[in-house]
């Protein structure tokens, strides 16, 4: 039975009577010191023949019962050859040393921001592809993790997410700057192993086959029709994938655009270089319909340098809509069709361009592809008339679709210029 009480301690407190040790026995006691605020429990016992004192907690977090519980535990380690009290300070240094180690990690976020402004930014043709690979999939899966922390699991982990999502050849563009990023950590002598080396497309979104999946006009008919209905799918997104298909551009040469590419008066796009994939400057004829959809995004756009400004994306230093942005409103469209991609809407342009009678080397050239074989190195001719011809006869066939009851009529044949 010990030798304190409830009332007598409370007594103590309500007085403001201080004391150094006050045994309840077996080595307990409470102190009540003039910098306390609230009485301590303390064990008293010797260790190698050495007296040692340790402080358990504070009368507001152990109650008598639990102070004499723990101190009974403690004397039996005690007993078994522990030092309990250098134990709890052992303890204490680690945590303090793990909160300085914490504060100063160097994370997967700050690996990533350092990997895309060094050896992306100004380098890749593409940059916003990766960076949206960072900000969607890799930052919020471990970006707080210190780059030595991150395992082969985490990778795994990250790769089967991408692919529950339906989306396989993201996962590998995942796995590819995830191999890279890690890799200039090993080079950088941030980390020892690359967490990411054992992976390889097998492991996130196999082997990629060619696609040919396209929209027919029965099909583009009831697309157009599913997007006007669906709920939460905006109108910029609207003519956003109507420009797509119409102008069969790459998706990202689009999100990324600036107006000052554009002359709307003289109905022109004025594609620049680095952002082709051919790394080729390319003229861009707008049919009229086109001119009217962009000039309804100016105004949606207010003022902003991009066409399609971000609208909740500031903060992940994208100043555009991200790469995955349409195909998550796409994902909002009920159209019960067999899946198709954004991509897929090029391979539709480019299908409807050869059933209305356009030429392969003009409906190749609507789509910025390098002509082939020894055509390709001597005609440097660019067919602006002729793309602009196609693209009209494209232009008013898609409106057909859009409205219902669209009929293919192929568009004469002239001869061109080689």
């Amino acid at each position: 039975m010990g030798k304190l009480n409830d009332m007598q301690i409370r007594n103590w407190i309500k007085a403001g009577e201080r004391f150094d040790m006050r045994s309840d026995g077996d080595g307990l006691y409470l102190s009540y010191r003039e910098n306390f605020a609230i009485p301590v429990w303390r064990l008293r016992y010797s260790f190698v023949g050495k007296p040692r004192i340790m402080n358990m907690g504070s009368y507001r977090d152990l109650s008598i019962a639990d102070a004499r519980k723990k101190a009974k535990e403690l004397r039996a380690r005690v007993a078994l050859g522990y030092d309990v009290a250098g134990e709890k300070q052992q303890r204490k240094v680690e945590s303090l040393a793990k909160i300085e180690s914490d504060k100063n990690a160097y994370t997967v976020a700050q690996l990533a921001d350092e990997y895309f402004e060094r050896m992306i930014l100004g380098r890749w043709k593409h940059p916003n592809i990766v960076r949206a690979r960072i900000e969607r999939d890799i930052k919020p899966a471990i970006g707080n993790l210190r780059v030595e922390d991150v395992k082969p699991r985490h990778i795994d982990d990250i790769l089967k997410a991408v692919i529950k999502r339906g989306a396989p050849s993201i996962a590998n563009d995942v796995l590819r700057w995830l191999k890279r990023m890690f890799n200039y950590a090993v080079k950088r002598h941030v980390i020892e192993y690359n967490p990411a080396a054992a992976f390889d497309p097998g492991d996130a979104g196999g082997k990629e086959k060619s696609r040919d999946r396209w929209l027919n006009g029965a099909e583009l008919e009831k697309f157009f029709a599913a997007m006007r209905d669906a709920k939460g799918f905006s109108v910029e997104n609207y003519l956003t994938i109507k420009l797509l298909l119409l102008l069969a551009v790459r998706k990202s040469e689009l999100i990324t655009a600036r107006w000052d590419e554009f002359d709307l008066d003289k109905g022109v796009w004025y594609l620049p270089a680095e952002r082709t994939k051919t790394g080729v400057a390319m003229d861009i004829p707008l049919p009229s319909v086109a001119v009217d959809w962009l000039r309804e995004l100016e105004r949606f756009a207010c003022g902003s340098e991009w066409i399609l400004p971000a609208r909740k994306a500031q903060d992940r230093m994208l100043p555009h809509i991200s790469d995955s942005t349409l195909s998550v409103a796409l994902a909002k469209v009920k159209h019960g069709l067999a899946p198709f991609t954004i991509h897929d809407l090029r391979r539709t342009a480019r299908t409807h361009l050869e059933a209305l009678g356009v030429p392969p080397h003009i409906a190749e050239r609507c789509l910025n592809h390098k002509i082939k074989g020894v055509e390709g190195i001597y005609n440097r001719h660019d067919y602006f008339k002729e793309r602009e011809a196609a693209l009209n006869a494209w232009a008013a066939l898609l409106l057909q679709f859009e409205k219902g009851g669209a009929k293919v009529v192929p568009i004469k044949r002239s001869k061109t210029v080689a």
